[in-house]
């Protein structure tokens, strides 16, 4: 039989990097205590009415503009109704028939058989960008019995990137995503901290033969992690061909991934589609975007968001990013991957590479097999070493005027990690690492070696 195709589609929600929330005043905060930032439209009181917030808005004009979206200059608010006891009002709102942003694409690349020097570079479509309100948080307390409600992630900005079924297994989703990070990082439009539930995604997997139709699929829900997303569509996929071999079939489900067994494991069926009664929200006009050319010259610029104003201020991606590393510094394009990679690593080698002499290629080496595996063994962030840039720099200061060797330079650095106040210079010269220069002085040392082990130069010379 022919092998099997697996289709992988990835529907992400990204919190939205906003002091307050998408239709209500209140703050927005991780870890606040619960119940604290809750505004009377956050609870659904009667009589309470959205008003949009113009960062959520500008933020997703960024990010569809970032992944080459088209950008709706009119698009609509819906409802869309299902009950659950962290939804006050019944329905969330969100962007069902006409969204923000549609029809672009993401560039990700990811190696060849583990090879970082072998990278591979490909696109996802993005179907959708859609603006919608969080829900709050249901707190499952076992011993009691009883759930418990915090509603102040309740109304929280949501982008939905909706991204077309173009994957076909864990490492492309895990790929797509971290670039998609990375990506919302760099606008800012989101902080994308899974660990803090800002980025989380969901997965429709599904598997067929060549020149088949689609097979059933199966929706992966709330993964957290980009580690996670990978297994847990790796999983999926297997499963599901070893069950459509033996015989059984896929059920339309919904399922989850349970980190700690590595395995997804069936949440609800989804036999019987869930009607969310869409319907157009009544409390809320279309959102209309403007441009340069569609701008009224009367119109108050606090007032709209001019989707031009905004383009012309994106920053430089992190594909433009690494191209101009590779470029700038000849080091080669896995590096500059591993730079982008880490928070703050980039500034730290450019800043070592303007203080030393040294090329940036031998700096680069310094940076990711040496400074890099002493932060992730401590389990630190290139802005919590111990070890400053200007530091690292005097260090291969010293090794490129020949003072120490690369072996030396290794144990100064081992001594700067302890943070003890000390520069490089200080530490070679209380260790006595300096390298010898003074070849009367090399032959001086040599002779006292031999001079004072008589009898085995003489027994060598026999020998």
């Amino acid at each position: 039989l022919a092998p099997w195709v697996p289709v992988v589609g990835l529907e992400i929600h990204a919190q939205i990097s906003s002091n307050s929330k998408l239709f209500s005043g209140s703050q927005v905060q991780f870890a606040a205590p619960p119940n604290s930032l809750v505004s009377f439209f956050d609870a659904s009181l009667p009589g309470t009415l959205p008003v949009l917030n113009r960062r959520c808005v500008e933020a997703a004009v960024m990010t569809g503009l970032a992944l080459n979206c088209s950008i709706n200059k009119k698009s609509l608010f819906d409802r869309k109704h299902y009950f659950y006891a962290d939804l006050p009002a019944g329905y969330q709102i969100t962007q069902q028939r006409v969204p923000i942003a549609v029809n672009g694409s993401l560039s990700y690349s990811l190696c060849i058989d583990n090879k970082m020097s072998q990278m591979v570079t490909k696109t996802v479509r993005i179907k959708q960008i859609q603006l919608e309100q969080d829900s709050g948080k249901s707190l499952h307390d076992d011993r009691r019995s009883q759930t418990l409600v915090d509603l102040n992630r309740a109304g929280v900005g949501l982008m939905e990137v909706v991204m077309e079924p173009d994957l076909c297994c864990g490492e492309e989703a895990a790929a797509a995503v971290r670039e998609l990070q990375l990506i919302l990082q760099t606008l800012g439009s989101s902080q994308a901290v899974m660990a803090e539930g800002q980025l989380r995604v969901d997965a429709n997997v599904s598997v067929h033969h060549p020149g088949e139709p689609y097979g059933v699929r199966t929706e992966v829900k709330n993964i957290n992690s980009i580690r996670f997303l990978a297994k847990a569509v790796d999983y999926e996929i297997q499963r599901q061909i070893e069950e459509l071999e033996n015989g059984g079939t896929i059920l339309n489900e919904t399922r989850a991934f349970d980190s700690k067994l590595g395995c997804t494991v069936p949440m609800r069926d989804k036999e019987g589609k869930q009607d969310y009664r869409f319907m157009p929200e009544p409390n809320l006009p279309p959102l209309i975007l403007y441009d340069a050319k569609s701008l009224p010259a009367n119109m108050n610029h606090q007032q709209v968001v001019n989707i031009d104003w905004i383009h012309e201020r994106l920053p430089d991606l992190p594909s433009v990013k690494r191209a101009k590393l590779v470029e700038q510094y000849g080091i080669l394009p896995e590096h500059s991957f591993a730079l982008l990679n880490e928070d703050g690593l980039t500034e730290f080698f450019e800043n070592v590479v303007k203080q030393t002499q040294m090329k940036p290629k031998k700096v680069i080496g310094w940076i990711l097999n040496v400074l890099l595996s002493y932060l992730k063994q401590h389990s630190l962030t290139v802005k919590e070493s111990p070890v400053s840039s200007f530091m690292m720099a005097d260090l291969l200061n010293l090794l490129e005027k020949k003072e120490i060797s690369s072996t030396a330079a290794k144990q100064v650095l081992a001594e700067l990690w302890k943070g003890e106040g000390k520069t490089p210079l200080e530490i070679v010269k209380e260790k006595k690492l300096e390298l010898i220069q003074d070849q009367k002085e090399l032959e001086r040392i040599c002779q006292a070696v031999i001079d004072g082990q008589e009898n085995e130069v003489i027994m060598m010379v026999l020998g």
